[in-house]
């Protein structure tokens, strides 16, 4: 089955070797960006060790055994459900469990349950796999927990940690397991995959990958009618910025970005004019129009680059991204956003 999983194909690679060498160590860190498809290969890999039908090195894919494997309810988080997060999740396949974070962080408790469980003796296969998703949320207590099981790990049971950020684990967790690095997901790859297999029209699937940065999860979790909206409106920033100098229009905009129907989606707007303001400056610098995010709107494009004069295109990138990192700490984002749409427009 690692054959229909998108990208990736070293870490394919990779795998198929130490599977038909039987040398799977016990401990795997799979690290690369959101959405690209790491649980799913720790998943694969679980399927490649218990199916009953495939090949040495491949899962059928189709057997009741694999169909199981995938089978996992992971319950909404609710301030009533913390004791439902103690515990590892298990699907279909009583050999295959998940440990996942409740609200920002995965509880020590389910840490100790995936040790327990991870010495209990295979239910229907020949060993047992454990997921430990956003492995990076484990704090202290539950970081030092899981180091206890890969200090000894029970021959039986492998354990697979998924994470986007694998500075953020400890030194001597990263040491006990060998790490995969997943790369993004080629454009090309992601719209072929959103047109066979997610139905996607032509334009929206060549759209949605190149908003999708290399992640096949942020490809298929963008509503294209949304982002066109928001895409218009971040456009008339932009027009207004570089073509009219409109300061009162802006400012209306700040304030629309962040009035209540908008707010939640305060981040995708940032991003999506700083996706705009990219594609202007690589037709101002380059002409290379192949490679632009908003590809369906190159004559507004080029039209904007050629008004664009002297503007300091790469220094409205950097306040954009500096805007997104302070929201971190919980800054004032109409006052934010106003005082960006004044320095685009001098």
């Amino acid at each position: 089955m690692f054959k229909y999983l998108i990208g990736n194909d070293l870490v394919k690679h990779t795998l198929k070797l130490l599977v038909a060498n039987g040398r799977v160590p016990n401990s795997l860190l799979f690290a690369g960006d959101e959405g690209i498809g790491k649980r799913q290969f720790a998943l694969e890999l679980s399927r490649n060790f218990l199916c009953t039908d495939g090949e040495i090195d491949e899962a059928c894919g189709v057997c009741p055994v694999c169909s199981r494997v995938k089978e996992f309810n992971i319950p909404q988080v609710t301030d009533k459900n913390k004791s439902e997060f103690e515990k590892v999740f298990f699907g279909g396949h009583l050999d295959v469990g998940m440990a996942v974070a409740y609200k920002n962080f995965i509880l020590v408790d389910a840490i100790r349950d995936l040790e327990k469980q991870a010495n209990y003796r295979p239910f229907e296969g020949p060993a047992r796999f454990f997921i430990v998703n956003e492995a990076d949320r484990m704090n202290e207590n539950a970081s030092n927990a899981l180091l206890k099981i890969l200090e000894e790990p029970p021959p039986t049971s492998y354990i697979f940690l998924i994470t986007s950020r694998p500075d953020s684990l400890l030194p001597t967790i990263r040491s006990r397991c060998q790490t995969l690095r997943f790369a993004p997901v080629a454009v090309e790859e992601i719209e072929q995959y959103l047109i066979n297999e997610r139905a996607f029209s032509h334009d929206e699937a060549r759209l949605a990958s190149r908003l999708a940065r290399g992640s096949i999860g942020r490809a298929v979790s963008i509503n294209i009618s949304d982002f066109r909206g928001r895409r218009d409106r971040m456009l008339g920033v932009l027009r207004d910025a570089i073509a009219t100098g409109d300061r009162a229009a802006l400012m209306r905009a700040s304030d629309e970005m962040n009035d209540a129907k908008n707010k939640e989606s305060f981040e995708e707007s940032l991003d999506t004019l700083e996706s705009l303001i990219h594609d202007v400056w690589a037709i101002r610098t380059t002409g290379d129009e192949t490679r632009l995010v908003n590809a369906d709107l190159t004559d507004d494009l080029k039209r904007l680059a050629d008004e664009s004069g002297t503007a300091d295109l790469p220094s409205w990138i950097t306040e954009t991204e500096t805007l997104r990192e302070n929201l971190i700490v919980n800054i004032n984002r109409k006052v934010a956003t106003a005082a960006l749409f004044a320095e685009m427009v001098g």
